[in-house]
Protein backbone atom coordinates (compact mmCIF):
# COMPACT_ATOMS: atom_id res chain seq x y z
CA UNK A 1 0.00 0.00 0.00
CA UNK A 2 1.61 3.22 -0.96
CA UNK A 3 0.86 6.62 1.08
CA UNK A 4 0.89 9.87 -0.32
CA UNK A 5 1.95 12.83 2.67
CA UNK A 6 -0.01 15.88 1.57
CA UNK A 7 1.97 18.50 2.85
CA UNK A 8 5.64 17.41 2.64
CA UNK A 9 9.44 19.52 2.71
CA UNK A 10 12.65 18.06 1.69
CA UNK A 11 15.99 20.02 2.86
CA UNK A 12 19.26 19.91 1.19
CA UNK A 13 21.65 21.50 3.49
CA UNK A 14 25.18 22.77 2.56
CA UNK A 15 27.79 24.36 4.94
CA UNK A 16 26.94 27.67 3.98
CA UNK A 17 22.96 27.77 3.18
CA UNK A 18 20.35 25.40 2.68
CA UNK A 19 17.55 24.88 0.23
CA UNK A 20 13.95 23.65 1.36
CA UNK A 21 11.44 22.76 -0.87
CA UNK A 22 7.65 22.58 0.07
CA UNK A 23 4.92 20.11 -1.79
CA UNK A 24 1.36 21.17 -0.54
CA UNK A 25 -2.00 20.53 -2.47
CA UNK A 26 -2.88 23.58 -5.66
CA UNK A 27 -5.40 26.05 -3.66
CA UNK A 28 -7.67 25.47 -7.08
CA UNK A 29 -8.78 22.41 -5.58
CA UNK A 30 -7.15 20.82 -9.12
CA UNK A 31 -5.56 17.26 -8.74
CA UNK A 32 -2.12 19.02 -9.00
CA UNK A 33 0.70 20.27 -6.13
CA UNK A 34 2.04 23.38 -5.56
CA UNK A 35 6.14 23.82 -5.10
CA UNK A 36 7.51 26.21 -3.38
CA UNK A 37 11.44 26.64 -2.79
CA UNK A 38 13.16 28.74 -0.29
CA UNK A 39 17.02 29.15 0.66
CA UNK A 40 18.10 29.89 4.12
CA UNK A 41 21.31 31.12 5.68
CA UNK A 42 22.63 28.08 8.11
CA UNK A 43 22.38 30.31 10.83
CA UNK A 44 20.30 29.72 14.17
CA UNK A 45 18.07 32.50 13.19
CA UNK A 46 17.51 31.73 9.54
CA UNK A 47 16.70 28.23 10.57
CA UNK A 48 14.06 29.70 13.00
CA UNK A 49 12.79 31.14 10.37
CA UNK A 50 12.12 27.83 8.62
CA UNK A 51 10.88 26.50 11.28
CA UNK A 52 7.78 28.92 11.28
CA UNK A 53 7.40 28.54 7.82
CA UNK A 54 7.27 24.85 7.67
CA UNK A 55 4.73 25.14 10.68
CA UNK A 56 2.86 27.87 8.79
CA UNK A 57 2.39 24.80 5.64
CA UNK A 58 1.37 22.54 7.73
CA UNK A 59 4.28 20.17 6.94
CA UNK A 60 3.78 16.73 8.66
CA UNK A 61 6.95 14.86 6.68
CA UNK A 62 10.55 16.39 6.48
CA UNK A 63 13.16 14.76 4.51
CA UNK A 64 16.87 15.83 5.40
CA UNK A 65 20.11 15.08 2.48
CA UNK A 66 23.07 16.79 3.76
CA UNK A 67 27.04 15.83 1.81
CA UNK A 68 29.55 16.27 3.48
CA UNK A 69 33.68 15.24 2.76
CA UNK A 70 34.83 12.88 5.55
CA UNK A 71 38.83 12.17 5.36
CA UNK A 72 38.85 12.89 1.45
CA UNK A 73 35.73 11.07 1.10
CA UNK A 74 32.35 12.08 0.07
CA UNK A 75 29.28 10.75 2.01
CA UNK A 76 25.98 11.45 2.64
CA UNK A 77 23.26 11.02 4.84
CA UNK A 78 19.56 10.84 4.21
CA UNK A 79 17.03 11.05 7.71
CA UNK A 80 13.75 11.55 7.73
CA UNK A 81 11.54 13.25 10.66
Amino acid sequence: MDVLHERCAALDIGKKDLKACVRTPNPSGRRSRRREIRTYPTMTNSLLELREWLLAEKVTLVVMEATEIIGGRRSTCWRTA
